[in-house]
């Protein structure tokens, strides 16, 4: 097999990716460390989710004074976003500017929102996504109305909304890439962090690998691990290693395209070194793997004792209303947006609380997810130690989370809601990470260039979170997708036809 372009890995850049490309008549092959999800009872029992991890890897990342932990990934093709939240919003125009948070700066894109909003209308149709344009104050300009209306609230979160009204914030509806009457059909629960079987929520497998499979000319392989790339001196990739089944394959593509997560993929470029390369591939400007962000997170359960929430899967709403200002000196603090339904279930998994008492929490509780920048640092990254992948996670800006968390009680309590229970995430929830190989115009200062092909490599291209140069503070599906769909659009355009 000879294809002329490789993707490796099958989430929502690489699918994406595959979907815009499969068109052309190329052969294209996508490698893919997992397998196909199956239905079966565990995609709707939270305990098994949230409790015994039933889905998750067992693979260990190491801090790094040496510890391992799990860090929550899921490998199966879709990547994470078979158990994503569906929510598909935009960056704000300002994420694409410098902006200044108590905890230091964001940096500025190398493109505008004005470049780049013809592909979030694109990533917008592609996935089907259900919102209402204009509610939210910060919503940047669009070209036109979201593809469906947006998902409903369920009574109880309609009345959520006016509460919020009252007290003074701008409820919004989340945009969402979810068909809930299919969803509903499967069960009366919450899709967020939910795997799906049924194509009801619009992930990576369900849109962009689904589509890409209607040629003839994509192929699929599930199980490859891809161990290394190999440049020859030209600096072409002209191998791709990988294991499937305990035999090891070689693949020669035209076009390598890495598409593992921002971790992954930036593991897999330093792995790669050889003695032309002895810091791995790409890495010239001595930034792969460098600058990871994670969002700063906080669940927040809001709780009236005598209102009871009888929603079903809850995460309708957002606010922004702290986005852009509302911190010491008027500094951006963050995105509120509503969680799915916390259940007995998941409660427990979090905490060690009698059934009876989490009976009680979650048939009370509205359920929050406060979301701050991390801001891009040298020192925060990821290495390798032999095979191990190793993440030194240097979190940052946490005074502004920190304040939005406080907003938001403030916010709560006014709207009715007198008991706040909150807990931070931590390094183990994999929340949007992003940053080891960012694009930009410098190759001393970037990994990639503007259309995310590796500066030192002129085959290769990363088409993953690891481009974005700051995390902002909204969810990063729509923009990875955005993107993955402006880099195929540039590949057809130009290097197939070299």
């Amino acid at each position: 097999m000879k294809p002329e372009i490789v993707i490796i890995g099958s989430g929502m850049g690489g699918a994406t990716l595959a979907a815009s490309l499969a068109p052309t008549g190329v052969q294209i092959v996508m490698l893919e460390r997992g397998d196909y999800m199956r239905a079966s009872p565990e995609c709707r029992d939270d305990d098994a989710i949230f409790k015994r991890g039933f889905f998750r890897s067992e693979e260990q990342w190491l801090t790094p004074s040496g510890a391992g932990f799990s860090p929550g990934n899921f490998y199966y093709v879709g990547g994470n976003t078979k158990f994503y939240g569906g929510v598909m919003l935009r960056y704000r125009a300002e994420d694409f500017a410098e902006m200044q948070h108590l905890g230091g700066t964001s940096p500025a894109w190398p493109l505008s929102y004005t470049d780049f909003a013809p592909w979030y209308d694109k990533a917008e149709a592609l996935f089907d996504v259900r919102g209402h344009a204009g509610e939210d104050p910060t919503d940047p300009i669009r070209a036109g109305a979201y593809p469906f209306p947006a998902v409903p609230d369920e009574a109880s979160i309609a009345d959520v909304r006016a509460r919020l009204r009252r007290a003074g914030v701008s409820p919004a509806s989340l945009p969402l890439a979810v068909d809930i009457e299919h969803w509903l059909k499967g069960g009366d629960d919450s899709w967020d962090g939910h795997p799906d079987t049924t194509g009801a929520k619009r992930d990576a497998q369900s849109v962009g690998i689904a589509k890409a499979k209607q040629y003839e000319n994509f192929t699929l392989i599930t199980g490859a691990m891809v161990t290394r790339l190999q440049a020859d001196s030209k600096q072409r990739i002209t191998e791709i290693h990988y294991e499937k089944d305990g035999e090891f394959h070689t693949l020669k593509p035209k076009i390598a395209i890495l598409s593992a997560g921002a971790v992954n993929s930036a593991a897999l470029l330093l792995r790669s070194a050889n003695d032309a390369h002895p810091t791995g591939l790409a890495n010239s400007s001595d930034l792969v793997g460098r600058r990871f962000m994670n969002h700063n997170c906080t669940a927040l359960m809001a709780i009236n004792p005598l209102r009871l929430n009888t929603a079903i899967y809850q995460k309708t709403l957002y606010f922004n209303d702290f986005y852009l200002k509302g911190g010491p000196n008027n500094s951006p603090l963050g995105n509120m947006q509503l969680l799915g339904k916390i259940t007995t279930p998941i409660l427990r998994s979090q905490a060690r609380i009698p059934t009876r008492v989490a009976d009680w929490i979650t048939r009370h509780s509205v359920d929050w997810y406060a979301m701050s920048e991390d801001l891009p640092s040298l020192e925060s990254r990821v290495t390798v130690k032999g095979d191990q992948i190793v993440l030194d996670w240097k979190r940052s800006n946490w005074e502004s989370h920190e304040a939005l968390v406080a907003q938001a009680k403030k916010v709560m309590r006014k709207a009715g809601y007198p008991i706040l229970l909150s807990r931070a995430f931590d390094r183990a929830t994999p929340s949007h990470q992003c940053g080891t190989a960012v694009f930009g115009t410098d190759p001393k200062a970037s990994v990639l260039d503007l259309h995310c092909r590796a500066h030192d490599h002129p085959n290769l291209f990363v088409v993953d979170a690891s481009f974005l140069p700051n995390s902002a503070a909204v969810n990063p599906a729509l923009t990875i997708a955005a993107q993955a769909l402006r880099v195929a659009e540039h590949i057809k355009h130009k290097d197939l036809k070299e």
